[in-house]
């Protein structure tokens, strides 16, 4: 059986492509560097992080782009040898405006190096790319409208995209106002017996979500609305384990079986998704009317799945660990907005260790020394262990919570005039600062901390050891849901983070040491 979903944590808004027997999926990364995360398969059930496209900042750079924008709903294609990826750019999406500029990169491998971005349009977001039997190629995406009697989600539009000229082409037309469920975005194109498949996300990315099809002789429309939309949704089925299911994607497998990727959420208590929207498959197959249709008759998303008619292909565990021993990252770690750069991470430095020096708060959405991971389990633990000498109470370093620039739980060794080095618990909820400071101790003759995070659903517990000590409890239990897309005023689109960070408020760069970081989790058995 395949279980969903098959990418835990925040990787929402899948994009799948197979080339011969090797299938991919591009995520949405939103404001973390680098940007679209890759996972590989070639059965469909067993996945990998295989790699990332936009790794140079003359690829993205995202200094200033507010929370939840950045990198949305990447689409990953292939043609004649060559990768195509489509990918939005936000730097704007609250208010009436949305400032979304899309782009194409392109490698003759999913591994890279990818190009440069070419510049497409501004003109809405979830922009991706058909490539017809002719050999002419078309951008979709759907269209903003900020006027006020008018739709904000205005339709579906279509441009010719030329390889010669590297732009887009003649006239821009509409093609698709949407069905009564509204809030259409993520188009995808597909040509099957003569039709062309305009498959979209409707109902929004929340708990009305919903994946919708329609179809079409021309390209260009009409478009005949499927008589059973939507063809995938949990809207209104709380019962289900997997919730918010929508934006799908859809492919072929060598075998001739036909798979749709898609976005889910799974709350952890009430309506709140810690872990942000994952990736879970069904597998689908076409009716005698030649409609697309969940294998099995409903339109509901499936927990668990049929394995399908591919040889199985697993990959090796990954280390709980990472000790810090090579030069580079790992690949499961995430930066804000801008690469890790020399000037305030090194692993030469000082080998076997992560240095980080500090830079700016937790408020900003420019230049943060963190570097963080995905929470990818319900359960889970991380635990690390730092050196940091710091000089006053500007200067602060340890593990964090984070979603975003308004919502963080942080665990963090600084300095106070009464305690001297002292460690201590700080959170912003939905922007507002709150100090534990009744917790509040000294660790002044602490050369080294260790410090531990235990999540279980929605709380978080602190833990730290010194000297080789014991572990010891530090703080209360913590409510964590602020942690979550629903956490705050407005809908959020990432996922809780766990991470290493220094900051340093006054300027002066001081650096603190991480030995290693270690994550594991629990698996739960639902219903």
């Amino acid at each position: 059986m395949i279980e969903n979903p098959i990418l835990t944590g925040f990787n929402p808004d899948p994009s799948i492509v197979r080339v011969d027997g090797d299938y991919y999926i591009a995520t949405s990364t939103f404001e973390w560097f680098p940007g679209v995360q890759i996972h590989h398969s070639r059965d469909l059930k067993h996945w990998r992080l295989l790699t990332h496209v936009l790794t140079e900042e003359s690829q993205i750079n995202m200094v200033g782009d507010p929370d939840s924008c950045g990198i949305w709903a990447p689409c990953l294609t292939y043609d004649n040898g060559l990768f195509y990826l489509i990918y939005t750019d936000v730097k704007s999406r609250l208010g009436v405006f949305k400032d979304t500029h899309n782009y194409l990169v392109t490698s003759p491998s999913i591994e890279g190096p990818w190009s440069d971005p070419v510049y497409l349009n501004s003109s809405g977001f979830d922009p991706s790319l058909f490539h017809d039997e002719d050999g002419r190629k078309w951008l979709v995406n759907m269209l903003w409208d900020h006027r006020t009697k008018h739709n904000s989600f205005g339709g579906i539009v279509l441009q010719e995209y030329s390889v010669q000229q590297r732009k887009l082409i003649g006239e821009r037309k509409n093609i698709f106002l949407g069905t009564p469920i509204k809030s259409t975005e993520a188009p995808h194109l597909y040509k099957r017996n003569g039709y062309y498949y305009l498959l979209t996300a409707e109902g929004g990315t929340g708990y009305e979500h919903a994946a919708t099809m329609a179809r079409s002789k021309s390209i260009e429309g009409p478009y005949e609305i499927d008589p059973q939309n939507p063809i995938l949704t949990s809207s209104k089925r709380k019962e289900l384990y997997l919730q918010k299911a929508g934006h799908g994607c859809i492919v072929e497998t060598q075998a001739g079986e036909w798979a749709m990727v898609h976005l889910v959420g799974r709350p952890v208590a009430d309506d709140f998704c810690i872990l942000g929207r994952e990736t879970a498959i069904q597998k689908m197959e076409w009716n005698e009317e030649g409609w697309l249709r969940i294998k099995g008759g409903d339109n509901a998303p499936n927990h668990r799945i049929q394995e399908f008619s591919l040889p199985e292909h697993t990959f090796p565990a990954e280390p709980d660990t990472d000790h810090f021993i090579s030069s580079k990252l790992g690949i499961h770690w995430s930066t804000l907005r801008l690469p890790a750069e020399e000037t305030w991470l090194t692993l030469t430095e000082r080998p076997g260790y992560l240095r980080l020096r500090g830079r700016e708060s937790f408020n900003s959405k420019h230049r943060q020394s963190l570097v963080a991971r995905r929470q990818q389990g319900m359960n889970c633990e991380a635990e690390t262990m730092l050196e940091f000498q710091p000089d006053h109470f500007q200067q602060m370093a340890g593990m964090v919570l984070y979603y975003d620039t308004q919502d963080y739980v942080y665990l963090r060794v600084s300095r106070d005039e009464l305690l001297g080095k002292c460690l201590g618990i700080v959170r912003s909820v939905n922007g507002k600062w709150e100090e534990f400071s009744d917790s509040e101790i000294s660790i002044e003759q602490a050369e080294s901390c260790k410090l531990k995070f235990v999540i279980i659903g929605r709380e978080a517990c602190c833990y730290y050891a010194i000297n080789g000590g014991e572990w010891t409890p530090i703080g209360p239990k913590l409510d964590i849901l602020h942690l979550s897309d629903e956490g705050g005023d407005f809908i959020r689109f990432t996922g809780n983070f766990i991470g290493l960070c220094v900051q340093d408020l006054s300027g002066t760069g001081k650096h603190a040491d991480f030995d290693y970081f270690r994550y594991t989790e629990q698996s739960i058995n639902p219903s």
